[in-house]
């Protein structure tokens, strides 16, 4: 799976054009602070208009943090995500039950 900067630029944005009712059906706002080399901050509205930005925008109902490290692995394996958040590597403030709706774009 590509690190963070190309799946936020590329591989999400094809995945809600691909089907964006799909999208729209997880009826939430993420934002993405994303540490380390191919890090950066995306704002990814999967409410109102399904899409992916850069940087904070609008008011998110979920904030998700971690290492570009540890969004490859999540890319790679879904399931990792709890056991990083069990770690306190993956931190997420707000809204947590939407995060669970992730892998339906993501996976």
């Amino acid at each position: 799976m590509p690190d963070a900067k190309t799946s936020f630029e590329q591989t999400i944005p094809e995945r809600i054009a691909a089907d964006p009712e799909k999208a729209k059906a997880i009826g939430g706002v993420f934002l993405f602070k994303v540490t380390g080399a191919a890090g950066g901050t995306w704002t990814v509205d999967l409410k109102n208009d399904p899409k992916v930005t850069e940087g904070a925008s609008g008011d998110p109902d979920c904030t998700i943090e971690l290492t570009d490290e540890d969004w490859t692995q999540i890319s790679d394996n879904p399931n990792a995500a709890m056991q990083l958040y069990f770690q306190g590597k993956l931190k997420v403030s707000g809204n947590a039950m939407l995060a669970t709706k992730l892998q339906q774009i993501l996976g």
